[in-house]
């Protein structure tokens, strides 16, 4: 028995050990749980090393604590094992690991190869590896150059991983448009859908920008504020128009203002989030007492209870960047970033049209029962998403990981605890981001214009 559940283990059907109560699975979507399983886990284990509180709780509740440190030379009192250092050295590990996984995945176009049956299988091995890379990791010497040069590796892992989010959203906006515009070449509702999401995209991004300028500026001071959210609303009327421009329409039928309201919408969202991630602003009053401004009133009593507000923005923070790995990594996406997109007579128009279509009947034709869940086995004629593609969007994610936990280039004072404390850092990636994000959607409407002769299927 115990041979039978190693081998499992270790096998291409770990998935078939599950319940039988738990929904069918397919093998292309259980392997990228497995992944991203691993990918939580460590997540976790740097937020833990991360926290203050818990390493005082362990010092307080774990007996003979001093002598456990110095038995694993981390120190009197784990001080190697807690703090941005040991983030950076567990998230070292983990990034070799996807990275390495990139290199070994490179050209897998077949699911019956052995390179294939190793991704797709071996998750106890696999896990011991990941484990050992990243307590080897604590042992690299001359470990101040390491986390300097690391530093640095970090930071432009981060940026390229948000550019790639960045690009997506782009590409996803274009789809958008592009799947209902091809529904309204044969149904009038689908003009109307169109019609009605617009409006309901620019009614939620003019709000927004109201909603800040009233709650985050002030007539005396607040001038960051006041100029970022007067360029950042200016800016995103600017792209609006430029995409109802007659010259962009005629190399670009199906450019719209559904594409504008999107990137509209993200660009005050992230606006918004720059603006609350801002130190915040303190002046004296008539009493000289310091009065906190450019920050709505209630968001102060919000900030009390802070172990509830970090535990509940740090799990929406790395849901989305799990989302953000797994919807970005399938093969649709990949040859996106590459300039391949599906032509517009192929399109058929859903409501849920980032979803493929079911009917899909080779995935059917293979489906084992192993005395637990349910395994469908799609990738019998071939792989369905880019394995090397997978791995080193994971690759990226663990270095934005590392360097958000570590408040990026506030390190030495970071802490999971004052995880949503205001940082000058934070705020310029995110209002950078919004620039780059808008330059990106500006630049899929005027290349046409500036290079008449190369085609474009945006």
């Amino acid at each position: 028995c115990l041979t039978f559940q190693l081998a499992c283990c270790c096998g291409t059907a770990a998935c078939s050990l599950c319940c039988k109560c738990c929904p069918k699975i397919k093998q292309s979507t259980s392997t990228r749980f497995m992944y991203a399983l691993y990918f939580i886990l460590v997540t976790i284990i740097c937020c833990v090393m991360m926290s203050t509180t818990v390493a005082n709780e362990m010092k307080t509740h774990i007996p003979f604590y001093k002598q456990m440190c110095k038995g694993i030379q981390a120190g009197e009192m784990c001080e190697k094992l807690v703090g941005y250092s040991a983030v950076y050295k567990v998230c070292f590990g983990m990034a070799c690991f996807f990275f390495l996984f990139f290199l070994f995945t490179i050209k897998i176009n077949s699911s019956k190869s052995c390179r294939a049956y190793i991704h797709n299988g071996f998750w106890l091995i696999k896990l011991i590896v990941l484990a050992a890379m990243c307590s080897g990791a604590f042992f690299i010497p001359d470990q101040d150059t390491f986390l300097n040069a690391w530093r640095y590796v970090g930071a432009t892992g981060g940026f390229l991983f948000i550019a790639i989010q960045l690009i997506l959203l782009v590409e996803f906006a274009h789809k958008w448009n592009k799947n209902w515009t091809a529904g309204a070449n044969h149904k009038q509702v689908w003009n109307g859908l169109l019609a009605l999401v617009t409006l309901i995209l620019y009614s939620i991004a003019v709000a927004a920008l109201v909603l800040m300028a009233l709650f985050y500026t002030r007539s005396e001071g607040c001038m960051y504020n006041k100029v970022l959210i007067g360029v950042n609303g200016g800016l995103c009327l600017f792209v609006s128009l430029v995409a109802i421009s007659p010259c962009v329409q005629n190399r670009q039928p199906h450019s719209g203002l559904l594409q504008s309201g999107v990137i509209s919408c993200y660009v005050m969202y992230l606006t918004f989030s720059a603006l609350s991630s801002k130190p915040p602003e303190t002046i004296l009053d008539e009493n000289n007492r310091n009065i906190t401004i450019c920050v709505p009133e209630f968001s102060q009593g919000l900030h009390r209870d802070e172990n509830l507000v970090t535990g509940l923005g740090t799990t929406i923070l790395f849901g989305c960047i799990l989302y953000s790995c797994l919807t970005s990594t399938t093969r649709a996406s990949s040859e996106a970033l590459r300039g391949i997109y599906a032509t517009a007579e192929t399109e058929v128009a859903r409501c849920c049209f980032c979803c493929v279509p079911d009917g899909d009947a080779d995935a059917e034709e293979h489906v084992e029962k192993r005395g637990g869940q349910t395994v469908v086995y799609d990738e019998k004629k071939g792989t369905v998403y880019s394995y090397a593609y997978f791995h080193f969007v994971f690759f990226l994610a663990s270095l934005y990981v590392m360097m958000t936990v570590t408040h990026w280039f506030h390190y030495e004072s970071a802490q999971i605890e004052k995880f949503f404390t205001g940082t000058w850092s934070i705020f310029w990636i995110k209002m950078v981001s919004c620039w780059v994000c808008i330059g990106l959607y500006l630049w899929t409407l005027i290349a046409p214009l500036c290079c008449p002769t190369r085609e474009f299927s945006v």
